[in-house]
């Protein structure tokens, strides 16, 4: 395909490291992101053809509760618009068109970055995306065994001679908060490593404040949650703190391993390190 071919094969060859002029980056994003459309594109397909039983997956928690049959029996959610339905379907086939294609436009994404990127800084970066989309993985399964319940507590709070008719696209956008909430909150703690890695945090000053990052999970728990259920904050704290802890012994094994080097912390700004002076021998 001739759109996708280097430009390198007619021009001169490429700095070995990594630098192109500025057009050759504004051709290699257009392919790259050429390339994520086609992928998401067939994504999109996949899941309009097998609606069905995303659609059967998605809707299960809901249909746990008992809310989910007050109407007639049946686990029922309801729409108001003619459009509706149809941008429902749409909206879902997205959902999975996105989370098929993922490998794909992460690929695509880390591909461009990468030649800006040092060796050392090339191999972090592939450890860290490869750590991250299972992290996100855990947390939206987690979310997705623990909505049931927290659906059943949100909706137990209704009215005495009510009859809970739930929208289908507030369920669908209930179900991607959650999803992304806790699939984002999993990849907190390896943000935590990585900037121990990169020399900004160190374990002693996340040690020094470990009290309050875990009090501040919990709150961070209770507000980010839809409905701020006890059992949904928990879900998602305790595991974070878990993330946490495994963190934190990470960045203390690694800097144990560092070659130790002298430590002027005690000093202050304006007072000199005392360095050993090299002899340069006369006439210095």
């Amino acid at each position: 395909m001739a759109l996708l071919k280097r430009s390198s094969d007619s021009g001169p060859a490429r700095d070995p490291e990594g630098r192109m002029p500025l057009m050759e980056h504004l051709r290699e994003l257009r392919n790259r992101l050429l390339i994520a459309v086609i992928a998401l594109v067939v994504g999109i397909i996949i899941g309009w053809i097998f609606f069905d039983p995303v659609w059967a997956f998605i809707k299960a928690p809901y249909c746990e509760t008992a809310q989910s049959r007050q109407l007639n029996g049946h686990c029922s959610l309801t729409y108001g618009g003619i459009f509706q339905s149809f941008f429902i379907t749409l909206k879902v086939s997205a959902m999975v068109g996105l989370v098929l294609s993922s490998p794909v436009w992460l690929y695509q994404i880390w591909a461009f970055v990468t030649p800006a990127l040092y060796r050392k800084e090339k191999r972090y970066s592939l450890s860290f995306l490869g750590l991250a989309i299972p992290l996100f993985l855990l947390g939206a399964v987690l979310a997705y065994f623990i909505m049931d319940t927290s659906l059943a507590i949100l909706l137990g709070f209704s009215l005495e001679g009510t009859v809970a008719t739930i929208q289908i696209d507030d369920y669908l956008d209930y179900v991607l908060i959650m999803l992304l909430i806790f699939g984002v909150s999993f990849e907190l703690p390896l943000l935590l490593v990585f900037l121990n890695v990169i020399g900004v945090l160190s374990h002693a000053t996340v040690a020094k404040h470990r009290r309050m990052v875990i009090f501040l999970m919990f709150v961070f728990g209770a507000v980010i949650t839809p409905g701020g259920d006890p059992i949904t904050m928990m879900a998602l704290a305790a595991p974070m703190i878990l993330l946490f802890a495994a963190a934190e012994g990470f960045m203390y094994l690694r800097e144990k391993r560092l070659p130790a080097t002298d430590d002027f912390s005690h000093l202050s700004d304006d007072e000199a390190s005392s360095l050993e002076e090299e002899d340069s021998g006369p006439g210095r």
